[in-house]
């Protein structure tokens, strides 16, 4: 079933397991999928003698396979083949129960996994197409790995049709915790562990102890503008660390890049692959899934709460980037994951042969339009404005197809549906003052994004969009805070900009340094 090239780097990768792991399929006799998969999973345990395969029939609702580990189970399993985006997550999960990865927690992280309470039962839903899918499965795998209270099936919807339809999944990754509901969407092995130290409680006796940590410079985000400005602060030999939910932020949920100059092409999660390498050649602390619950800029020492870690620097560079920003009319937040998505990419393919509705008409939104308009039947795109935002060559592509229309002067009002899907989206005419209902299966939401500043309003100066104002050196109006990218009033959000506005502030942030304002 494996190509001899894969089965060669898969001997690679393999090449330095030490513990005696075994693939146990469970299935509910000899099916043709059963066998598929038991001929997948001999393959990937030829590859190494530390791997090895068991066979067993159970209940399960599709062919499944538990990872072992010298004899205890791991709490992993795969509902399904994990082939697509979803083979390196298997391949991480091997890893990661031998003890190797490099997606494996710092030890403050480990604690507070270590300490959730249990048991936890997890299934995460996912298709193989979705590029967001293999960061929330792997977390929660690393989860269960480390907490043998925690355990995570890995599902891939499309093995399981009927129980997808019954729960009304419409989005992906869809993360069940026992019959609720935990996420939806893309997310962070930080953003995951809060969610079930929330529902399930921390183990008093496995409550992290209190720690601080000191540098001379603390760069808040890991996007473009924050990796860039932690190298240029590393090249000046300060001593600096990175704090963030993940490296990459935002850009990971853009598929195609074409206009970074000198990369012709490249995607989001690959860049953002890129931007860890990068930050690997240098002496930089990095600290990620971390969310910061206070922050305090008025004295001469900057100081960031993450939880029981508390970081302090003489000097801070917020790059925290920007979210998705929401329509925030009726039916919208009821419908997260039940018709109403924003990335197509992961999403489109639930709404294949349906009429969807698009909101926004710059690039971003007419790019999804294009993309939906190859597996939908119709494609309504909605912009407020009376004009597009996007570029001309989008824009021709679009007008091209048969099947996207172009409402403008168009404000979407609500969102119908019965909380389970959507029924259609209505519309106001911003000139005739009518009012349309559209039965629309899902609704896109494209209309730009916000500014993710939340943390600092009251303590900088911000524009109304809530954007932190910044001077021509990204000096921000409080001595010793710089910031750099989407966050700040700097015009144009692209990735290229944000890389240049990083690097100034780290600039100005040294040249700050060497004259004695931040010591």
């Amino acid at each position: 079933m494996l190509d001899k090239n894969i089965k060669d780097q898969l001997t690679t990768i393999f090449g330095n397991l030490k513990s005696d792991i075994v693939l146990r399929v469970m299935d509910n006799g000899h099916s043709a999928e059963g066998k598929e998969m038991r001929d997948f999973i001999d393959d990937v345990a030829s590859t190494s003698s530390c791997l090895s395969v068991e066979e067993t029939v159970g209940d399960v609702a599709a062919p499944t396979f538990e990872i072992i580990k010298e004899g205890v189970p791991t709490g992993v399993k795969f509902c399904g083949i994990p082939n697509g985006h979803e083979f390196t997550t298997l391949l991480l999960a091997i890893l990661n129960a031998d003890g190797q990865g490099k997606n494996l927690p710092d030890d403050a992280l480990t604690a507070r996994i270590k300490s959730l309470k249990g048991p936890v039962k997890l299934r995460t839903f996912v298709s193989l197409t979705c590029t967001n899918c293999p960061d929330v499965a792997q977390a929660l795998n690393v989860i269960a790995l480390l907490n043998p209270e925690v355990e995570n099936t890995v599902i891939d919807g499309g093995v399981v049709p009927q129980t997808v339809e019954s729960l009304g999944i419409q989005s992906v990754p869809t993360v069940y915790a026992g019959d609720k509901v935990l996420s939806v969407g893309r997310s962070t092995l930080g953003d995951l562990l809060e969610k079930l130290e929330a529902s399930y409680g921390v183990a008093e006796s496995g409550e992290v102890e209190p720690v601080t940590r000191e540098y001379d410079v603390v760069v808040l985000g890991g996007g473009p503008a924050g990796v860039a400005a932690a190298i240029y602060i590393a090249r000046k030999g300060l001593d600096v660390a990175v704090v963030a939910k993940s490296v990459g932020g935002q850009v990971k949920e853009t598929m195609e890049i074409e206009n970074l100059i000198s990369v012709p092409e490249t995607t989001g999660p690959k860049l953002a692959a890129d931007l860890k390498e990068h930050l690997g050649h240098y002496s930089i602390d990095v600290f990620e899934n971390r969310t910061v619950d206070s922050v305090d800029v008025s004295g001469t020492e900057k100081v960031l709460v993450c939880g029981k870690e508390t970081f302090k620097a003489k000097a801070a560079v917020i790059a925290t980037g920007a979210a998705w920003r929401k329509l925030s009319v009726p039916g919208e937040s009821e419908h997260l994951g039940h018709g109403v998505a924003f990335c197509t990419h992961c999403d489109g393919p639930f709404y294949a042969g349906k009429r969807v509705a698009v909101v926004g008409g710059g690039n971003s939104g007419i790019e999804a339009a294009i993309d939906l308009a190859g597996i939908c039947t119709h494609v309504d795109v909605f912009e407020f404005m009376d004009s597009l935002k996007a570029d001309g060559v989008l824009q021709e592509k679009a007008k091209s197809m048969g099947n996207i229309d172009i409402h403008l002067s168009a404000q979407v009002e609500e969102i119908e549906g019965d909380g389970k899907s959507v029924s259609g989206i209505k519309v106001k005419d911003r000139v005739s003052g009518s009012e349309t209902v559209y039965p629309v299966s899902g609704v896109f939401v494209q209309i730009g994004l916000v500014a993710n500043s939340s943390l600092f309003r009251d303590k900088l100066p911000m524009t109304p969009a809530g954007e932190i104002m910044v001077d021509g050196r990204c000096r921000t109006s409080v001595k010793g805070v710089y910031a750099a990218g989407d966050v700040t009033d700097v015009p144009y959000k692209q990735i290229v900009v944000a890389m240049g506005e990083g690097a100034k502030a780290a600039l100005s942030l040294f040249e700050d340094w060497m004259r004695g304002e931040l010591v």
